[in-house]
């Protein structure tokens, strides 16, 4: 069982590690999407609504679709003045709770919620209220999928703590040796 569990895991963490990977052209693109726009204004006294929201959107997308990306790397914000007191098998027990209890509820229940946002918009056609603005159910699809991400990465994170509380693999955190 914990095999095949371990398996699911890897594949969970594999996907996430392509989209990140991916995410940092996003950033790329944002940048040269940025620096375009700035030197029409500045230069041309030429820009567009379009061009600046298609900055929001790379930049919603590298939030939301890297968040998953960000927990299998263990970049995410925690506590470490706490969670440093504690033994490696210690972390690994905060972090299961802190992915049952906070993380997975939290992120489907926004993963829930937002699809229909997403669906409201999709088949409404809605588009930005800015002149020249973009359409809108791209950028409202980035919200649940970067959600399911994150819920698929972070029920790879429980299942690694636990795999390696039981003795199945070594600490997925990396860093120090385990203190007693």
């Amino acid at each position: 069982m914990i095999k095949a569990l371990l398996a699911f895991s890897q594949l969970i963490d594999a996907i996430n590690d392509r989209v990140g990977r991916a995410i940092g052209w996003l950033v790329l693109a944002a940048v040269l999407v940025s620096a375009g726009n700035a030197v029409m204004r500045y230069s041309f006294s030429l820009s567009s609504n379009a061009w600046l929201e298609i900055q929001w959107y790379l930049f919603s997308a590298i939030f939301l679709l890297g968040a998953g990306y960000t927990l299998k790397k263990n970049e995410h914000v925690r506590i470490d003045v706490i969670a440093g007191r504690f033994s490696k098998r210690g972390q690994a027990r905060i972090d299961i709770l802190g992915g049952l209890l906070f993380l997975m509820p939290m992120a489907v229940i926004i993963m829930y919620l937002s699809w229909p946002m997403f669906m409201q918009s999709y088949l409404g056609h809605e588009i930005s209220g800015d002149a020249g603005g973009l359409i809108r159910w791209p950028v409202k699809l980035l919200i649940p999928v970067g959600f399911a991400l994150l819920v698929l990465q972070g029920l790879s994170e429980i299942i690694k703590r636990i795999a390696y509380l039981r003795g199945a693999i070594p600490d997925p955190a990396g860093g120090e040796q385990e203190r007693n």
